[in-house]
Order: C-alpha cells, then structure tokens, then sequence
C-alpha cells in the first residue's frame, strides 16, 4: 500500500520565515534565478550570496560571497534541482538558513511556485486510488520507495524525503533491466536536445540497427548532428512529436525548451506513427510535458513492435497516473519500473518494459 505519512508543522520553518519578513536581521538570498527575484520582489533583502561571478550586483542588490556573510543573517536557499547540495554548502557556515520548498509553505507570500506542482496535492487526494495502483502495479522495491518518497516530498514539501536521492543525470533514461542489446537495437530519441541522450544509447548499443532522433529547435539540432557526426544509420528530424501534424509556438530554453503559447519560435510537430514506418525497440520521451500527445501519436507504433519505453513523467500534476494509464491502454503487457535521478523536482522517468524481456 502506497502510504502518505502525517504532515508535520515545521515550528522551526515558520519561526525563520517569521524573523525572515519582519526582524532586522541581515537578509541573503543563496543563488540567483526566477525564485531569487521572486523573494526579492516582497521582502528588502541585504544582497544575494554567489560564489560563481564576477558581477558585483544583482537587482540592484550587492552580490556577496558566503564567507563574508555576517553570522546572524538568514539566509533563504533558492536552489530548486540540488538542494541538498546547496544545503550542505551553506550548513558550513554558522548563519540561520532555510530551502525554498518550506520557505514557500512557510512565508505565505506570493511567491513563485515551485515548478511542476501546481495543482498537485489536490490531484493526490482526489485521485488517489490511482496513485495507489500505480504504486502496486510497479515492478519492484526501488520503484515502490521512490514513488512513495517523491509523492510524500510533493505533499509535505519536506525536503528529508529526498535525502536518498542523489543527482544522477549523467545515467537517466538507462537502466539494466532495459536489458539493451549490443546489435540490433532501433532507437527512438523523442526531445533529443544537443544528441547526448544519444550518444549514451550508443555506447550501450554500439551496433545499434539504426536511431530516429527528434529535436524540434534548430539550434538543438546542429549540436545534435555534429557530436552525432561519426556515426551512420541516425536519421535527424528537426520536428516535434504530437497526436498530429500542425505548426506551434515553442519556448527555447535550452534543454527545458518546451511547446508554449508564448515561445518565440515556430515549430512543426506531427505523429510518430506516420513519420517511422518500421521497427523501434525502444522509446525515450522527455519533452516538457508534451509527452501524453506524442504517446497518442505514436499508438501503433506501439501496438505493433511493442518497444521498450522511457518516459518522463513529472512535468504534469498528473503524469503519474495518468501516462501508465495511457500506456496500458494502448498494450497492458508491460512490466513497470520507476527511477528518480535528482535530488530535487525533475527527471522521474517512467519505464515500460514488455513482458517478453525477462
């Protein structure tokens, strides 16, 4: 059974966001980013602590390294996908610090969320049978225990959940129970960014069949093709996945780049399905949250070769669920795995391993 465990007031949270809004104390601000600005937006603080630049000023606040932060201060820590890195960076110092996710429960201001939660709690608790099928159906202990630690982290926004999470990027997407051959495999890299995700698949399967790899955003593309370069049998698509061919708006924003009203760039997206004509052995998708559009348009590709698949499913309140739930309904004959590769908020990958591989 998928538990939620009591959610506890951090007494010691409200205290510093209480002192953080209204005592006379020096005020920090760990790193710089949407969430730094955001604070900084509501409260007057003394300056912002970066290690790693040459600016002197930030928002029009001084820019300090953290050995000459005054020992009384308190200091918010706004780094959102390693912040049990940064936290073991300034508990060496003897100032008063708190992360982001209780300092967002806590304060009560309106400050920016915290990226690819809204709405989440409430999905946990209208849906949470769902959330606990999925958690029975996951294959094994690894899964069922980082599914109940990111689900509770999500709840809670109590950071100790994470504490056995490590940042491990450099092995998402590839597991051992892939069960990947070194001939033969046909890859199909769905938001494939600068080929890296590639490149690692290669090195597992260097006599690979042949790879589709598919990155929308020019730039993305180039660099694709030439750390790609050295290898035959890669077809390069500049084009999106979706459930069907039409021309969208597209945010560049590196390797978070995503499909948005808003982007300043065009795209042209379309099916898998009417792309891809012939046997894939497996699928990765990590495309911003356009994932449930791709899986739609790629339905017979599915049904018909029943690939391995590694699929990301955080960027929605509702990923968790309802993306198995999409899967299995297309073929029910998939042994499910999850892996979690931050400490933080992103990249849970969600893999469809068929039946037949084990």
């Amino acid at each position: 059974m998928l538990k939620i465990n009591p959610i506890y007031e951090n007494e010691q949270a409200k205290i510093f966001c209480h002192e953080f809004q209204n005592s006379n104390k020096p005020k920090y601000i760990f790193g710089r980013n949407e969430w730094a600005e955001s604070i900084a937006t509501f409260i007057n603080i003394d300056g912002f602590i970066d290690d790693f630049t040459n600016e002197k000023k930030y928002l029009g606040k001084p820019i300090i390294p953290i050995n000459e932060i005054p020992q009384d201060a308190l200091v918010v820590v706004i780094v959102i996908g390693k912040p049990l890195i940064a936290e073991k960076r300034v508990k060496q110092f003897q100032f008063n610090s708190i992360d982001y996710y209780s300092f967002y429960k806590y304060s009560r201001l309106p400050i920016r969320k915290v990226m690819f939660w809204d709405g989440m709690i409430t999905d946990i608790t209208d849906n949470f049978l769902k959330y606990q099928w999925i958690y029975n159906l996951l294959h094994d202990d690894i899964s069922k225990n980082q599914f109940y630690n990111i689900i509770n982290f999500r709840l809670s926004y109590n950071l100790d959940y994470m504490r056995g999470f490590n940042d491990m990027e450099d092995k998402q997407y590839f597991e051992d129970f892939l069960n990947l051959a070194i001939k033969g495999e046909s890859f199909v890299d769905v938001g494939a960014y600068d080929g890296y995700t590639t490149e690692e698949f290669i090195k597992i399967s260097p006599k690979f069949k042949k790879v589709f790899l598919f990155e929308p955003e020019e730039k993305n593309l180039r660099m694709a093709q030439n750390r790609l370069k050295q290898f035959k049998n890669i077809e390069f698509h500049q084009i999106g996945l979706s459930n069907k061919k039409e021309i969208l708006k597209f945010d560049v924003s590196g390797s978070s780049s995503k499909i948005s009203e808003d982007g300043s760039v065009i795209i042209h997206v379309d099916k898998l399905d009417d792309i891809i004509k012939e046997e894939v052995t497996f699928i990765k998708m990590d495309i911003e949250g356009a994932e449930p559009k791709a899986i739609e348009g790629a339905k017979k590709t599915i049904q018909k070769y029943h690939p391995k698949l590694a699929i990301s499913v955080y960027h929605q309140k509702d990923d968790f669920w309802k993306i198995p739930e999409q899967i299995l309904a297309i073929r029910d004959d998939y042994d499910i795995y999850l892996r979690h590769y931050t400490e933080g908020i992103s990249e849970t990958i969600m893999f469809f391993i068929p039946y037949k591989e084990h």
